[in-house]
């Protein structure tokens, strides 16, 4: 069982469109990856223990309530999820889809309990911590950047890393941390084992389990 959660568990579920539940796949075939992406979203009221799916909706909000611009939100987003959905395909902003996502994500929330109110953003925005995850980007940022132009079929996505660092100091340090994860594990990138215990030492600090980190990450010896 997969340790995500929130905004970075349905990056996850990008990985492996083969493994989406039938009716997800259906909708995904027949009316595009913008509804499809909103299933995912009401899935996880369900697929999740409760704290992880009401992450969904805090990090949703802490994106909108933040001062990015749609380009940076899109961009880390293409990068979680290699390029897999990019919502201005479908001719949509960034911030309109995340609202659609909420929306779809609250409307399950009250499904499975009509009394849940809804939930405000809680963004992590401790200077120490968001300076540590600043670190830990900086330390992956050559071979992410790398790995992302040297592909065999490169999909150019210039300014992946300073748009990480931007949803960490702008937006919430958390969220950096786990999107950055997500696009090590979106892009195969190979850590190390000093990088691997960086990141899980820093997971530690946001009370994120050690699969959370390890799971699907391409660790070298």
């Amino acid at each position: 069982m997969t340790e995500e959660m929130g905004l970075s568990w349905v990056a996850a579920q990008c990985d492996d469109l083969e493994n989406l539940p039938v009716e997800e796949l259906d909708c995904l075939a027949e009316r595009g990856p913008v509804e499809a992406m909103l299933r995912v979203a009401e899935r996880s009221v369900t697929a999740l223990p409760h704290p992880a799916a009401v992450r969904l909706g805090q990090d949703v909000r802490c994106l909108l309530e933040s001062s990015l611009p749609d380009a940076t939100i899109r961009t880390v987003w293409l990068g979680a999820t290699d390029h897999v959905f990019d919502p201005a395909k479908d001719g949509i902003s960034a911030r309109t889809w995340l609202r659609k996502m909420e929306q779809a994500w609250l409307k399950a929330e009250h499904r499975n309990d009509p009394a849940f109110v809804s939930i405000t953003a809680a963004p992590k925005t401790d200077d120490r911590l968001r300076r540590d995850v600043l670190q830990a980007i900086g330390r992956v940022s050559g071979d992410l950047t790398g790995t992302v132009v040297n592909r065999i079929y490169p999909l150019p996505l210039p300014g992946l890393v300073p748009a990480l660092e931007q949803v960490t100091v702008r937006a919430c340090a958390d969220l950096g941390y786990r999107l950055v994860l997500c696009a090590l594990k979106a892009n195969y990138v190979a850590v190390d084992t000093e990088t691997l215990d960086m990141f899980v030492a820093l997971g530690n600090r946001f009370d994120h389990p050690r699969a959370l980190v390890t799971e699907g990450l391409n660790h070298r010896a």
